[in-house]
């Protein structure tokens, strides 16, 4: 539900600037089951060393992927994908795989782990996926906290430790302060032990009535 200070601040709140209106999807295990794979498939796609025959018969595979799916290519908001608040990553195969465990005013919960094919090398996180894990945590953080649909006006990623894959991780952010349009925000990654692996501030400025 939105903050009443939404509607003082954008009377057109509910037509959220120029921002299309999509409504969450609730896919079928099906769906589920093919977005669980293709993550694998790209941990793979990134780890696998096979010999070239095998490459071919990979590739052969993905076309016939492809050709499958092709007949079905949506507009942005019909398909499931990135509209599906239960899985993780919101069903996009962009986001990465983690679960909102807390939505509420006061802040943002997300738990998940990296695998394989965020490494950036040395088997640590590639940087620039933090940003992207942030800039999501952001939006949400926004969103819990009763804000208009807002747009990344600025994103900065502080590192602290090298982020492993494969273990679980959490992160947590809240809107720390509002000035007209203007929301701040900020999250932190920790891990297990709740060590913090990297912060992020940013700044999400609402929409103006017909902004995209």
């Amino acid at each position: 539900m939105a903050d009443p200070d939404a509607y003082e601040l954008d009377p057109d709140y509910d037509h959220h600037g120029g921002f299309p209106e999509y409504a969450p999807a609730v896919p079928g295990p099906g769906f589920v089951r093919f977005v669980a794979t293709m993550r694998r498939l790209q941990d793979l796609a990134v780890s696998a060393d096979p010999a070239d025959d095998v490459w071919d018969d990979a590739a052969d595979r993905v076309a016939a992927l492809v050709e499958l799916l092709e007949p079905f290519q949506a507009a942005e908001g019909v398909g499931p994908a990135g509209r599906a608040p239960e899985l993780p990553g919101m069903g996009s195969l962009l986001i990465p795989p983690w679960t909102l465990t807390r939505y509420a005013p006061d802040g943002v919960e997300m738990t998940g782990r990296f695998s394989r094919f965020h490494v950036g090398g040395n088997m640590a996180v590639h940087g620039g996926i933090l940003p992207l894990l942030f800039d999501h945590t952001f939006g949400m953080i926004a969103h819990a906290a009763g804000r208009p649909i807002s747009r990344t006006a600025f994103l900065h990623v502080d590192y602290r430790k090298i982020t492993p894959i494969d273990v679980p991780l959490l992160v947590r952010g809240r809107v720390t302060g509002t000035e007209g349009r203007k929301a701040f925000v900020s999250a932190e990654l920790v891990d297990a032990d709740a060590t913090v692996l990297a912060e992020g501030t940013g700044l999400m400025v609402r929409l103006l009535p017909g902004q995209p």
